[in-house]
């Protein structure tokens, strides 16, 4: 299958990964520095060096410690994640975490917008679809939620109409549960906000959650969608 087309602030940003190289391939959402949650997921899912583990982004803020997520995942030669809207805040100076370093804020700016696999893309926000890929900077795939713009959880939203070519797996918008499209896959259910943190098994087709066992930050319920299809397609 053919690579996406990505516009070229994206396409210098964009990780190409070829799934044939790995045992088994895993989709996890957004962690939000809650690192025992994360140790806790990756001790159900119990990769391999073999397997490879692909974050939506958003590994950062809100919960307690950032930076052990980030040392967590630095510390994976198998652990691939995408720039959510959370990383770009640091990058662009509007938000801190106090602890992180230089040095791991340069591995943040280093990190790509996209990863894709044949079939496949994963961002941290979405893909409109009534604009082709390439039209879409890095701000439109990190926050991208509504049709209509803003950065509402009023709808309609994207992936209630997306078509594809690719499934497209993505954090940003809090779910109640996964979202499940035939080609688009939500999987931020609210670990920081006393959710679960949820993977997606992709060779088996099964999703796997924990619970969380602090609540780190309240969040209204209209901040929390109840996505319409539950279920596995």
């Amino acid at each position: 299958m053919s690579v996406p087309s990505f516009h070229p602030d994206v396409a210098e940003q964009h990780l190409r990964v070829d799934i044939d190289d790995w045992d088994d391939v895993y989709v996890v959402g957004d962690v939000h520095g809650c690192l025992s949650t994360l140790e806790r997921l990756v001790g159900r899912l119990e990769p391999s060096d073999d397997d490879l583990v692909v974050f939506v982004g958003d590994l950062v803020r809100k919960g307690p410690d950032s930076k052990g997520v980030i040392d967590y995942v630095r510390g994976r030669d198998n652990f691939l994640t995408v720039r959510g809207n959370n990383e770009e805040k640091l990058i662009r100076g509007t938000k801190e975490v106090d602890s992180l370093t230089d040095d791991d804020l340069a591995w943040i700016e280093g990190l790509p917008v996209a990863i894709s696999w044949d079939g496949a893309l994963v961002v941290h926000g979405g893909v409109h679809p009534e604009k082709p890929l390439d039209e879409h900077d890095v701000d439109d795939l990190e926050t991208t939620r509504a049709m209509n713009p803003g950065d509402s959880y009023d709808g309609p939203f994207w992936f209630e109409h997306y078509e594809g070519p690719d499934r497209v797996f993505f954090g940003h918008t809090v779910m109640a549960h996964p979202a499940v499209f035939e080609y688009a896959m939500g999987l931020d259910t609210g670990a920081v906000y006393g959710g679960e943190l949820t993977a997606y098994d992709f060779h088996a087709n099964e999703l796997v959650s924990v619970d969380v066992e602090v609540t780190h930050e309240s969040r209204k319920d209209s901040k929390i969608l109840e996505p319409g299809q539950p279920a596995l397609v």
